[in-house]
């Protein structure tokens, strides 16, 4: 009777175990990194008796976790990738919006600018449409402001997301080492610990969705490697993630793996996992972007200030700048930033434009090899441009800047990181508050003799010296010859002859030049003027007589002693061919000259980044529904294995009250024997 009063018991018991398992299953079925458990039984071994063994019960032999590593795995790397993917694509969307948007983006306000510029340039006398312009000018420099200003907060927002998210990862590297400290110790021990196992697990999983780590499951251990083999967990000891200061860059923070003794910069070979979505989004998108913005930037503002520099205002004066200097003290100063660790008393470089059509959306590292040598090469692909020196005058001109030593002095070994365009959008603005000062007209005007008996019929002319107005004294000098070497008068000589010949007189009635036409053709005439100032002395290149140069365009024919003459143009004209100029640098290939002359618009500039930034979120979104539907379907596979299923649980537990009810009628069956059996005596 106590034999089988032993096995009814025993059944009893391994089905009250089965349900106890059936029940914690259920209660954890919402707990994302829980695996089912199920029990394993066995028999408890047989009882001789005579020559066969009878069977004495059941035992519970473990309580098993449902799991499956190859499917784990997979679903923390899905989870790594997804991760990346939605943070990179989080990033780049509000960017994308900006930069095509109606009210955020460059294109529209570049048209209502040059729409601006048209108005005005069909009515050059008008003080409000000037003013129109002026306006426009400002909401221009405020679109390019505000964006620059958006794409900079993001970079800060990136570093303070990184410095979070190192916090986060040091965090669980400790839990995950805890963990493996205690489950070894308890396995040794008690046996499996099921929940801890799950937990570990679940910590793993949370570690790749900041950043993208392998797994290599050691003696019970989990050691935990960066994807370039770094170890952040050995058994129960870790290293740790910090943030600091790219040495070339400190606006940009890099991510540091502390080894102790040492450490390590892991920026650019961290992947996955949030952190490895920012990394990549700040490289490859957004750095690109903020240069590429900047150098439309520039563009615009130093296009449109060359072209109204060459004209004439309605006060009769030369133009003004419409933008700011963009060779500012401020701005040649912020275009060089020094790498840490430069020797003391080291300098700074002064990076001056000289060249916006030349200009790439690339960074520069430059690196001293002694004093005054450098060597330059182009980020991020190192493209060696060549090795300088500082001492080079003029200095050498490299993708349109030019380098020049602020103070202090190099030392080889001394480095750093030159940006350009970087900075241009959110320094560029409209520094022209007056509109009478906006130079519409060309500077010369010509003029038909009063006494002209030919057909001859000429175009205005075009000056085709340029002011700089980077360069004060050529400016002064250009504007001197340009004020005190006009008027100049053109007289065309016989008639009867071809071709005909003209002589080009000065103010005083100096002959300066001479050549000759063909009758009845288009003739251009590019002619030359030797250059005085107020007082009427040369103004001298060395021992050189400066000159400026214009052309015209001459048809008809003629008659001898036909003259026109070429004088500055005066103050109110309503003339407003550099007004056109102007326009016309809405379609003009002002950006990626090439050696050919052949470029890009500013219009068709902007126009590509928008689409290559366009390009980059759309490809985002596919990518993040593709890991998210990865990851999504690797969660499926491993919740079919080893997640809880309610159904199966509620039918497994109908199945354990059964066996309980069975073991207990037997036990009830034994007791009625035993009862019998004693009555019977």
């Amino acid at each position: 009777m106590a034999s089988l009063i032993n096995i009814g018991m025993s059944g009893l018991g391994a089905a009250q175990s089965g349900m106890y398992t059936l029940g914690n299953n259920i209660a954890n079925a919402d707990v994302e990194s829980y695996s089912r458990q199920q029990i394993v039984q066995k028999t408890k071994g047989g009882q001789q008796t005579g020559q066969v063994f009878i069977g004495t019960g059941t035992t519970l032999a473990d309580v098993r976790r449902v799991y499956n590593s190859y499917l784990e795995n997979q679903l923390r790397t899905t989870t790594s990738l997804s991760s990346d993917a939605s943070s990179y694509l989080n990033q780049i969307n509000p960017l994308d919006k900006a930069l095509y948007g109606a009210d955020t983006g460059i294109t529209a306000a570049l048209k209502s600018f040059f729409s601006a510029m048209q108005d005005a340039s069909a009515k050059p006398t008008e003080d409000a449409s000037r003013q129109l312009l002026l306006t426009s000018a400002q909401a221009l420099a405020q679109r390019f402001n505000s964006l620059s200003a958006q794409m900079n907060q993001q970079n800060s927002d990136i570093n303070t997301n990184m410095k979070s998210m190192a916090d986060q990862v040091n965090k669980l590297t400790a839990t995950i080492a805890e963990y493996n400290q205690q489950i070894v110790k308890m396995t040794a021990i008690t046996g499996k610990p099921n929940d801890l196992l799950d937990q570990r697990d679940g910590a793993v999983r949370e570690l790749n969705k900041l950043i993208g780590v392998d797994v290599v499951e050691r003696e019970g251990n989990y050691d935990i490697y960066l994807k370039n083999g770094q170890s952040l967990v050995l058994g129960n000891t870790t290293q740790t993630l910090e943030t600091g200061p790219n040495p070339s860059d400190p606006t940009r923070l890099n991510l540091i793996l502390n080894r102790g003794s040492t450490k390590m910069d892991i920026t650019s070979s961290a992947s996955g996992g949030e952190l490895g979505g920012l990394i990549r989004y700040r490289n490859d998108t957004l750095d690109p972007a903020l240069n590429e913005l900047g150098r439309v930037a520039l563009v615009v503002a130093d296009a449109i200030n060359s072209q109204l520099a060459q004209g004439i205002d309605k006060n009769g004066e030369f133009g003004a700048l419409l933008f700011g200097d963009i060779n500012s003290a401020a701005n040649i100063s912020q275009r060089s930033v020094p790498k840490l660790g430069n020797s003391a008393g080291s300098g700074n470089l002064d990076v001056t434009i000289k060249d916006t059509g030349k200009l790439s959306t690339s960074d520069y590292q430059v690196t001293f090899t002694s004093a005054t040598g450098y060597n330059v090469r182009k980020l991020p692909d190192g493209t060696d441009m060549g090795t300088f020196d500082l001492s080079t005058n003029p200095p050498p001109v490299i993708d349109g800047f030019t380098l020049a030593l602020n103070g202090g002095a190099m030392s080889a070994g001394d480095s750093f990181k030159i940006t350009p365009t970087r900075n241009a959008a959110a320094n560029i603005d409209s520094t022209l508050t007056d509109p009478k000062r906006l130079a519409f007209a060309a500077p010369l005007t010509a003029v038909s003799g009063s006494g002209n008996k030919g057909t001859g019929q000429i175009t205005q002319p075009t000056l085709t010296s340029e002011l700089d107005i980077y360069n004060a004294a050529q400016r002064t000098d250009l504007q001197n010859g340009l004020k005190y070497s006009t008027p100049v008068k053109l007289v065309f000589g016989d008639d009867s002859v071809s071709p005909q010949g003209y002589t080009l007189y000065d103010s005083k009635g100096n002959s300066i030049g001479t050549g000759t036409i063909v009758p009845g053709q288009s003739n251009k005439l590019q002619l030359s003027v030797p250059m005085v100032d107020g007082s009427g002395a040369p103004i001298m290149d060395g021992a050189t007589q400066k000159k400026f140069t214009f052309e015209m365009d001459i048809t008809g024919a003629p008659k001898t002693g036909d003259n026109y003459t070429v004088s500055l143009t005066k103050s109110g004209s309503a003339d407003n061919r550099n007004a056109q100029s102007t326009i016309d640098l809405q379609t003009k290939g002002t950006v990626e000259v090439g050696a050919d002359g052949k470029g890009i618009s500013m219009t068709d500039a902007y126009a590509k980044l928008v689409s290559n930034v366009g390009g980059k979120a759309a490809q985002a979104s596919m990518d993040s529904d593709a890991t998210n539907a990865l990851q999504k379907s690797a969660l499926e596979s491993r919740d079919a294995v080893s997640g809880v299923s309610i159904d199966e649980e509620t039918g497994n537990l109908i199945k354990f009250q059964q066996y309980y009810t069975a073991s207990s009628q037997i036990i009830k069956a034994a007791q009625e024997t035993f009862a019998t059996l004693i009555n019977s005596l």
